[in-house]
């Protein structure tokens, strides 16, 4: 295996292209399971380093598969190339120039520091032991995700070990962070409409108030969590979305309330389901209203590995300083990451990407968010050794 500061003085000499890959997906955005150009431009990058690489793997994903010429184990790495429903409102000379649609999470960072690991990869076959298996994966920013169909079509066939790293703006550059066993949340999304009976605003007897019951029913499920759910276990649920009426004086004759439920085991994810549904059941039928219910099951919780968590902080700790690579609190941000992991060992990292010298100080998913690019480098050697680590293992 070659040296960390052989494999980082290698990334380094490619991070002028990663700034420019990056740019150029920033600047084309496409939406979750839309990914048609972005996947054909990371399959051009990909042949032109001569890389293998099967198309068109669940959806618009992409599967690269770098042998090498020593025997060794299957290591999976993987980015995810989609972006969000965003109207990007920074002033910099990458901008999105897609209306609405931008990078505001870091997946073109992601997919760019795999190009990288792909470029490496391929260049160092010779000392290669084993198979490293780089997965760009669509659509992971909308239920019910890319990694599903990715998964069903081969992806992890004989894959010994699988490792994701997710640029963090909320973390400086230079750190990094994880922790083992449940890290992410579980997040199941609902939509109710709840269906009254409009009339006049000065005549509300002769009506049923949908605003009322809505209102009523928010108040409702906020006890759920404070007053059914064991106060060890953690969980949330939000209201997102509340939409009724269009005027001044016509009560309301339906209502949509969209929200999330985020949880970190099934038992507590169990009972606020159950709890949900009898509360807008009851409600609804208290105020004499009907209504239509829908929950979509998402991603499971993401739950590491603990002996690769435990090889993340040895390996970044070597690489990066033992101060500068932490444990992390359990997050209820969630993340597709989690079907991989439920079905080989491995490990999901944060690498710190914020800087507020360069302005990337804001949340992921808001209209001007930025991360110092540097951070990719950072990522991909992360990756790589972590790789590495686990084929000398």
């Amino acid at each position: 295996m070659k040296t960390s500061g052989y494999i980082k003085e290698q990334l380094q000499r490619l991070y002028p292209d990663m700034v420019r890959w990056r740019r150029h997906l920033h600047q084309n955005p496409e939406l979750s399971f839309q990914e048609v150009h972005t996947s054909r431009w990371i399959a051009e990058q990909l042949k032109a380093f001569g890389c293998e690489v099967r198309e068109g793997v669940g959806g618009h994903g992409l599967l690269v598969t770098i042998q090498g010429e020593l025997p060794g184990p299957v290591v999976a790495l993987r980015a995810d190339i989609d972006a969000l429903p965003i109207q990007d409102e920074k002033d910099c000379e990458y901008r999105s120039k897609v209306p609405g649609v931008m990078h505001a999470c870091g997946h073109d960072g992601h997919t760019s520091a795999l190009l990288a690991v792909a470029s490496y990869y391929q260049q160092h076959k010779a000392e290669l032991a084993g198979e490293r298996r780089l997965i760009f994966q669509p659509a992971e920013e909308q239920t019910p995700g890319g990694a599903v169909r990715m998964i069903e079509e081969g992806v992890l066939d004989d894959v010994d070990a699988i490792y994701g790293v997710h640029l963090w703006s909320p973390i400086p550059y230079g750190e990094t962070s994880t922790k083992p066993g449940p890290f992410m949340a579980a997040a199941d999304e609902f939509t109710l409409e709840i269906i009254g009976l409009g009339g006049h605003g000065g005549m509300p007897h002769t009506t049923v108030d949908t605003i009322v019951i809505g209102s009523a029913l928010v108040q409702a499920v906020q006890s759920i969590v404070g007053r059914n759910v064991d106060p060890l276990k953690p969980a949330v649920v939000t209201i997102g979305s509340f939409q009724a009426g269009t005027t001044n004086n016509v009560i309301a004759e339906r209502c949509v309330i969209k929200g999330t439920v985020r949880t970190f085991d099934e038992e507590t994810r169990k009972l606020i389901h159950e709890r949900l549904e009898q509360l807008i059941k009851h409600t609804c039928g208290m105020y004499g209203a009907e209504y239509d219910y829908h929950m979509r099951i998402g991603y499971p919780p993401v739950v590491n590995d603990e002996h690769e968590a435990g090889r993340f902080f040895r390996v970044s700790g070597e690489l990066f300083g033992a101060e500068n690579t932490t444990r992390s609190e359990a997050m209820m941000v969630a993340e597709d990451f989690s079907y991989y992991l439920e079905k080989v060992p491995g490990c999901f990292m944060f690498v710190g990407a914020g800087n507020q010298e360069t302005g990337a100080v804001f949340a992921h998913h808001h209209p001007r968010f930025d991360i110092d690019e540097r951070a990719m480098v950072h990522s991909a050697q992360l990756l790589i050794q972590m790789a590495e680590d686990f084929a000398a293992e």
